[in-house]
């Protein structure tokens, strides 16, 4: 078995190793995303199937939404993947307190995310557009479709959002952890988690702000 070091997680009694212990979690972390991955698959096939029924709809509602609100998240986005990626090759390096750092700095910019999106649901409720069709603004904009496309964006955004918040508590509970010197947690499974995070909202800007 092998023996943990300063910055090396110990292995747990069920495997013989510490490297067919990170094989596993490999394995295990490539299946969950794989799931996820379907699961975002069939949104992205949903939304598109119906804007080719709805194409005119669909470009009134992405001229509706906040598009430098969504661009904004984006660019937090891909700080906070960078920030993660650092975070991972300095805790490999054994810079705890840079790891430490790096790593809540990510959850903090997940926070940003969070806290940007949550302003854009407000001023579309502001403005009357809620799922499923109901508000003012689709009295003032009876175009059919409409209400498809909101209910998918909440749909989907809204998926999202849970996503980052799940990401941004896993970080901070890593970055405490690297703080306190119990690096039996390793922030790279959770850095892969986040990067497929960040890859969805990727496909996510341009078909609700850009397309």
């Amino acid at each position: 078995m092998t023996e943990p070091t300063a910055l090396t997680p110990p292995t747990h009694d069920h495997y013989a190793t510490l490297e067919q212990q990170a094989q596993a979690v490999k394995i295990a972390l490539a299946l969950f995303l794989a799931s996820e991955a379907l699961l975002f698959t069939g949104i992205f096939a949903l939304i598109l199937s119906y804007q080719s029924d709805w194409p005119e709809a669909f470009k009134i509602g992405i001229a509706h939404n906040t598009k430098y609100l969504g661009s904004i998240n984006t660019g937090v986005l891909l700080v906070s993947s960078t920030l993660v990626a650092l975070a991972v090759d300095a805790q490999r390096a054994g810079r705890r307190l840079l790891a430490g750092s790096l790593t809540l700095g990510t959850a903090f910019l997940g926070l940003v995310f969070l806290a940007i999106k949550f302003t854009e649901y407000a001023k579309h409720f502001s403005d009357g557009i809620y799922p499923g069709g109901r508000g003012h603004f689709f009295l003032e904009h009876p175009e059919h479709g409409l209400p498809t496309f909101w209910t998918l964006y909440f749909l989907a955004t809204g998926l999202h959002a849970l996503h980052v918040t799940i990401g941004t508590g896993l970080l901070g509970y890593r970055g405490v952890m690297i703080f306190r010197g119990s690096l039996t947690h390793s922030v790279e499974a959770t850095a892969l988690y986040w990067h497929f995070v960040d890859i969805v909202w990727i496909f996510l800007w341009p078909i609700f702000y850009l397309a």
